[in-house]
């Protein structure tokens, strides 16, 4: 039985752990949290997963909370006016498959319950970098997935695939309870606001039952960054994007208004620069360990697509593992996972740059989508499968042209069609 070390019990860590055990590895895991302190602790994200990522959870028996979870039926998007400017364009996209957000602290201390009692060994650990050398010669395989900073230092950065160095956004999240419901239905709503940032909502399933998230992601120093500290009460950070909402989004700030923090600790705030590392580390010059998911490619949220991609992440590593057999884990090997990985993963990569620095095509989409629904759906469901964008949506030319192509009425024969 070949023995296999994952390092952190986040999506793809712990999804990547239960599968291998499930396919008969033995597997070590190492987090700092037990179930207990994992469910104590602050909301780490939004996690909207979608039809792609829910089917893996379904195919593996971890889909724990399809009865209870709300349905996400929609992405919509409505663009803020400019100053005394006129309203901007505003629609939602329909999904083809419902969508779910999950709170992370419920998830995966289930999850974290399941490994134990399927045999799987918990290490209650926070490994230091200088360890990964001894871990790596003690186990066939280590593979890292502590998420962004911490031991994601150890693999190199990939200035090529990294343009930033620095947070392009400022987050504050916070679950909130007795919001009015979206008047479009349960949807993943996205509220642009042109050289500022973005406001996010969406239904969650969080410890205490059904609630709504609430997100800003404001450009540093803009008219939506009010800094706030780590450590901010679910309370204040509530108070603080009420105040923000209410002059950029109203119509965000009329379903709030009277919400209060789901508990005490569901609330986030903080910013990382998004970056792509080396697959391969070789700490202390030993032998090699294997970067996963955001460990090795951290997307801004802008496209929540963290826990689409660390569920995929975890999905090709446990597929080449088992494909692998009985031959050595070697440096060769996890390149080759990674880059199977990064063949979906750059697609994501690319679509968050673009979000980021919204280039014009961007918003003749976005106008495009409010008059033509087909456009509005493929933009909705660019997020359950986002490899498609490139033949419409990231590249101005390929943009325009399919602006033009829906705009422009077709003709056969001298005749329109």
């Amino acid at each position: 039985m070949r023995r296999i070390l994952v390092v952190g019990t986040g999506q793809s860590g712990l999804q990547l752990a239960l599968g291998l055990l499930a396919e008969d590895y033995d597997v070590t895991l190492v987090g700092p949290d037990g179930p207990g302190e994992i469910r104590a602790g602050r909301i780490t994200s939004t996690q909207c997963l979608f039809g792609p990522a829910l089917r893996r959870e379904r195919r593996h028996g971890l889909s724990l909370w399809e009865d209870r979870a709300p349905r996400i039926l929609g992405v919509g998007l409505r663009v803020a006016p400019q100053e005394g400017g006129v309203p901007g364009p505003s629609w939602l996209g329909r999904l083809d498959e419902p969508a779910r957000s999950v709170d992370q602290r419920l998830k995966l201390s289930a999850w974290l319950d399941l490994f134990v009692q399927g045999g799987g060994r918990l290490v209650r650990h926070r490994v230091h970098p200088t360890e990964l050398s001894a871990l790596a010669a003690e186990y066939e395989l280590v593979v890292v997935a502590t998420g962004r900073g911490g031991l994601a230092e150890v693999f190199p950065r990939d200035t090529a695939r990294s343009p930033h160095d620095a947070p392009q956004r400022s987050l504050a999240l916070v679950y909130a309870s007795g919001a009015a419901p979206h008047p479009d239905g349960p949807a993943l709503s996205r509220t642009a606001v042109p050289g500022a940032g973005e406001v996010f909502s969406l239904p969650v399933l969080s410890l205490n039952g059904p609630c709504d998230a609430l997100m800003v992601e404001a450009v540093p120093g803009g008219p939506l960054d009010r800094p706030l500290p780590a450590t901010a009460h679910a309370g204040d950070v509530l108070e603080h994007l009420l105040r923000v909402v209410r002059r950029h989004a109203p119509w965000e700030y009329e379903r709030f208004a009277g919400a209060r923090p789901a508990d005490p600790m569901a609330a986030l705030t903080g910013g990382y620069a998004p970056a792509v590392r080396e697959p391969v580390a070789r700490p202390g010059g030993g032998a090699p360990v294997l970067g996963m998911a955001d460990t090795v490619v951290a997307n801004d949220p802008i496209t929540s697509q963290g826990a689409n991609m660390a569920s995929l992440a975890a999905d090709v590593y446990r597929r080449a593992i088992v494909d692998h057999g009985t031959r050595p884990f070697d440096e060769h090997f996890m390149r080759g996972a990674f880059a199977e990985y990064w063949r979906r993963a750059r697609q994501v990569t690319a679509w968050s740059r673009v979000m980021l620095s919204g280039p014009p095509h961007v918003w003749e989409l976005y106008r495009l989508a409010a008059r033509h629904q087909e456009t509005a759906d493929r933009f909705a469901n660019s997020f359950a499968d986002p490899t498609g964008l490139i033949e419409w949506f990231l590249h101005p030319e390929r943009a325009l042209e399919y602006i033009d192509g829906v705009s422009r009425p077709a003709f056969a024969g001298g005749r329109p069609r």
